[in-house]
């Protein structure tokens, strides 16, 4: 089994962390902002929705389309999808990446984000709680039953941004659909979203966001396409842009990875 790390969801150039801890736990991941034709006011969370969340948290900003992916959230959409199975989309050279680590079946995708802790007002709107810092957290997880690679596969799943035409066609479109159950705990789904937990959060206590815990599963000895560790001092920084971090496969990385659900 390996394990990769996926950076995804909502990010923002003004700095703002755009996605929320809620006072409960819940680690909600925005999608990102899109010309796709779902809109955040499509989706919602305990009957509120996500137009109505980001106009708390970014009430100088308006979205409309959004691009909703990994789609792991099955009740997302006000209005269910029929059949809706959950996916993961990768395209370009991130899909590259993945297609030369011969990512495939009960291989485990961990997605992580940029979450900041938020409090709820009396009109029900959510604001970020102030002092609180900015946090890379692992967010959710797939783990994958087969990756589709046609177009007329792919097609199939007409509701996932990555079965539109604008990219239906593009060199390196992949979907990877979910196991119903994780191969290695068969009580829980294959897909999913977890709750804010210390052990979840990637960031070194006072440090910046993108500073993280040397955690020995996520060294430069345990990656696979060997990028070096740019932090001087304590923690861990992979500069660049990049969306995928494929970890060694060995008992290192598995032993982490299952620690996350306990």
């Amino acid at each position: 089994m390996k394990i990769i790390l996926s950076r995804k969801g909502f990010d923002t150039s003004n700095g703002k962390c755009p996605n929320p801890i809620f006072p409960d736990g819940t680690l909600l991941s925005l999608p990102i902002p899109s010309e796709d034709s779902l809109s955040f006011a499509d989706l919602s969370y305990k009957g509120l929705s996500y137009n109505k969340i980001l106009s708390g948290l970014n009430p100088k900003e308006n979205y409309s389309g959004c691009h909703l992916d990994p789609d792991i959230r099955k009740d997302a959409r006000i209005v269910t999808v029929p059949k809706w199975v959950p996916i993961f989309g990768q395209i370009g050279s991130a899909q590259g990446v993945l297609h030369n680590n011969n990512i495939g079946k009960d291989d485990l995708f961990l997605f992580f984000g940029r979450f900041q802790k938020t409090q709820q007002a009396e009109d029900g709107r959510y604001s970020y709680v102030r002092g609180e810092p900015c946090l890379h957290v692992i967010y959710g997880y797939l783990q994958v039953e087969k990756v589709l690679t046609k177009p007329e596969d792919v097609e199939k799943y007409w509701w996932h941004p990555h079965a539109d035409l604008s990219r239906l066609n593009e060199k390196n479109n992949a979907l990877y659909l979910a196991r119903k159950t994780l191969s290695f705990d068969k009580s829980k789904p294959g897909f999913g979203v977890f709750n804010f937990d210390e052990d979840r959060v990637l960031t070194l206590e006072d440090r910046p966001m993108a500073t993280w815990r040397e955690i020995a599963a996520l060294m430069p000895s345990n990656i696979t396409s060997g990028r070096k560790n740019s932090e001087k001092g304590d923690g861990l920084y992979y500069k660049g842009i990049w969306q995928e971090l494929v970890l060694r496969e060995n008992s290192l990385s598995e032993e982490w990875a299952k620690s996350l659900f306990i």
